[in-house]
């Protein structure tokens, strides 16, 4: 068994030399392998108050300089990154806006020091399908520009995109039997034959 500040410093030590930046308290258990929780979470409360940690979210614990994609990834799990953030950083909407569009099993809007995290609802089967995902070492899942298209519009049908030139169109159609919408193709083929 640890010593309490044995168990501190463990904590502080494994989770700085780790590659990633977000962290739930089942994370760091297994990191320090630890399996008293309430001891691991006394010592993660001690390490928030002292500034070693950050605690954004209830039972989620962050590097200082966390990166805000990887929280946005685990706020609520299943989720990846897509939508409108992806279709901004790829040229496809010029529209800036500084939130990050997440796509998971519910609906949500969440502010955390002064970042927008929007959280929309997709069906299941769609969520937990990879393809045209992603999947990065550090728990960051984001979306390709072309899943990312199809997303907003299979959740938002009058969306407008300034840039379809960047888009691979053989992938969007190979992607397409994911959501299992006729109104969606539809709507795909009349967008990129206009393109």
């Amino acid at each position: 068994m640890f010593s309490s500040q044995n168990i501190e410093n463990n904590i502080v030590l494994a989770v700085y030399q780790d590659e990633r930046s977000v962290f739930r308290l089942n994370d760091i258990a297994q990191l320090i392998g630890e399996t008293d929780f309430q001891t691991i979470n006394k010592k993660l409360n001690y390490c928030v108050r002292t500034g070693k940690l950050q605690n954004p979210r209830k039972g989620i614990y962050t590097k200082p300089n966390y990166n805000p994609e990887e929280l946005a990834c685990i706020i609520y799990t299943p989720s990846y990154i897509s939508m409108e953030y992806v279709l901004q950083k790829t040229g496809i909407i010029f529209q800036y806006d500084s939130g990050i569009t997440t796509v998971s099993y519910l609906s949500r809007c969440i502010e955390i020091k002064g970042q927008t995290y929007l959280f929309r609802k997709i069906k299941g089967e769609i969520l937990v399908n990879t393809a045209g995902i992603i999947q990065r070492n550090n728990c960051i899942n984001i979306a390709m520009a072309e899943r990312a298209f199809l997303d907003l519009l299979y959740l938002n049908k009058e969306t407008y995109f300034d840039n379809l030139n960047p888009l691979n169109k053989p992938f969007i159609f190979k992607l397409l039997p994911i959501y299992k919408s006729k109104a969606l193709s539809l709507r795909v083929k009349k967008l990129l034959q206009n393109d």
